[in-house]
């Protein structure tokens, strides 16, 4: 059976990332192989992981035993905090992508601000000089505010491709959102099932019902809706399809409208503005 085709979005540099993507945060490396290589059986393209996640050998084994060719897949990883700073995060470039098992990832993501630090100036250009020399495809952020982003384009004259962040009905991020539009910056949403705890309220519960569809399924096509590049994670492979099953019907603006009211501005994960974790 040949696996469902899916929108993508083209970033401000000409490159094209899927829309959904398997993201493997906190999936133990023992589950991740295996979670990876059901998602790009089911048709997914987009992988993202990151440095710290520890499961970077797992998802880089997956790409290879899956027999989908490497060019095929969007790969997605990202520079941790204790290795920020210009030669730091080559050197953390070298051990991601030998972890990998690529010569290059198609998106290479700081992972946040560290503020405190004051270093991601320097790591934005190492990024940039990975680009220079074809190691990334493209250059971003992750859970940048609009100040972060203001200084970093004003200090390199590089706009992100992507600022991954915190995103669900409960965190919205309009007001990020559009500065994303304003700067030309797509929007990726992490957690954007509020790490499940979205799956059991009542809105979502009677959208999910009204279209036959899971409240898994309605969350993600409400990020496809809005615009969002959307990273769900799970290790059960009917899960993992099913997430995957999310281009067949649409969201009327009246469910739009019903999920806007969750909005309460809770955070599930840190503060860009104040999260200086090193360790």
């Amino acid at each position: 059976m040949t696996p469902p085709t899916q929108p993508t979005i083209v970033l401000n540099d000409g490159n094209a990332i899927p829309t959904v993507g398997l993201g493997v945060w906190q999936t133990p490396p023992e589950e991740t192989q295996r979670a990876v290589e059901a998602a790009l059986s089911t048709g997914y393209r987009h992988i993202d992981t990151a440095a710290v996640y520890g499961n970077e050998s797992e998802v880089g084994h997956a790409i290879k035993a899956s027999g989908v060719p490497r060019e095929e897949v969007f790969l997605v990883t990202k520079l941790w905090n204790a290795d920020q700073g210009y030669d730091k995060g080559l050197k953390a470039f070298d051990v991601s992508a030998e972890r990998l098992g690529v010569d290059y990832v198609d998106l290479y993501l700081i992972h946040w601000p560290v503020p405190a630090a004051n270093l991601f100036v320097d790591s934005f250009k190492a990024l940039a000089h990975l680009r220079e020399q074809g190691r990334v495809r493209s250059i971003g952020v992750s859970n940048f505010a609009p100040e972060h982003l203001r200084t970093l384009i004003a200090d390199t004259g590089i706009v992100p491709a992507v600022n991954q962040i915190e995103l669900h009905p409960r965190l919205p991020q309009q007001e990020l959102r559009q500065v994303h539009v304003e700067l030309g910056i797509a929007t990726e949403a992490w957690s954007p099932l509020g790490q499940g705890g979205l799956l059991s309220d009542p809105v979502v519960t009677t959208v999910a019902d009204t279209h036959c569809k899971t409240p898994a399924q309605v969350l993600i096509r409400w990020h496809i809706q809005l615009g969002n590049i959307v990273i769900p994670k799970s290790v059960n492979p009917d899960r993992i399809a099913s997430n995957f099953d999310v281009f067949d019907f649409e969201l009327s603006s009246h469910d739009i409208a019903s999920i806007a009211t969750l909005d309460d501005g809770t955070r599930l994960g840190p503060d860009p503005r104040t999260f200086n974790f090193t360790g």
